[in-house]
């Protein structure tokens, strides 16, 4: 079976269309320029991780058929990657039991005092709230058998994780990507990193400082997320290099021994 990333949401904290704006991107017909927050969903010998719980969680969800998650990954507890939270409580009542979550030590402080009645066991039945086993995450760990290798990279004042599974990688809210975490993302199939917008940004690298990093780790392919409403799908694009793409919303990449192939919502895409 061969691995997989849908990605549920790839916008910027404001997400796109943004609220009052008329800019040509919040205005554009494409559906790849509507971005809700960004979140994607690993899936890995019969298990599905979800990264972040976005603000949209729910629409996501419906959106994508998730039904189903066995662990969830924290890349570190900024509102837009946290507002679904809550949300989680489905899933703990589909599948009858705790989910366990993984964050790094900052972001585990955060999460606790946050959601703190999502680590106490309160109701005799699942479903009232999200039930969680909270694991910090201080090195690579096994998932159902898989090897999670955590990337811990900058992002302003903060450290988020990224998190490696095998040939897959998926890195957001960066703006630095210390050496050591560099050398952890060589000889990937697929990268995952953003890129908010082609000016440059204080906390989050832009396109040309993305694709500057993928130049140098040499994916066999990568795509961009978190983009802001300053770029298009389309305008996006046209700054790419080959093997360089933008990521949307419902887009789901699979990592084969051949190549990484895709599809939306089910369509086979040339």
């Amino acid at each position: 079976m061969s691995m997989e990333i849908t990605f549920l949401g790839t916008g910027t904290s404001n997400g796109v269309p943004v609220i009052g704006c008329s800019c040509v991107v919040c205005r554009s017909t494409d559906s790849r320029d509507q971005r809700s927050r960004t979140s994607a969903v690993v899936r890995d010998g019969g298990r599905v991780y979800l990264i972040d719980t976005a603000t949209e969680l729910r629409q996501q969800a419906l959106a994508n058929g998730l039904d189903r998650v066995d662990a969830v990954l924290m890349t570190h507890a900024h509102a837009d990657h946290t507002g679904g939270f809550d949300d989680l409580r489905r899933f703990n009542e589909l599948l009858g039991e705790h989910l366990p979550i993984f964050a790094g030590p900052e972001t585990a402080d955060a999460l606790r005092q946050r959601f703190a009645y999502a680590f106490e066991d309160i109701f005799p039945f699942y479903g009232g709230k999200p039930d969680l086993r909270l694991h910090v995450v201080e090195g690579p760990f096994d998932l159902f058998g898989n090897r999670v290798t955590p990337i811990p990279v900058r992002h302003g004042g903060g450290t988020v994780l990224g998190y490696r599974f095998g040939p897959l990688a998926y890195v957001t809210d960066a703006k630095e990507v210390p050496a050591t975490s560099m050398a952890l993302l060589r000889g990937l199939d697929v990268l995952v990193l953003n890129a908010l917008r082609e000016r440059s940004h204080p906390t989050h690298l832009n396109v040309a400082e993305a694709v500057a990093l993928i130049d140098e780790l040499r994916p066999r392919r990568a795509y961009l997320v978190h983009l802001s409403h300053e770029l298009s799908f389309a305008a996006a694009t046209a700054l790419l290099p080959p093997g360089v793409s933008v990521a949307w919303d419902g887009l789901t990449v699979r990592v084969e021994e051949t190549a990484p192939s895709e599809t939306w919502r089910g369509a086979s895409l040339a």
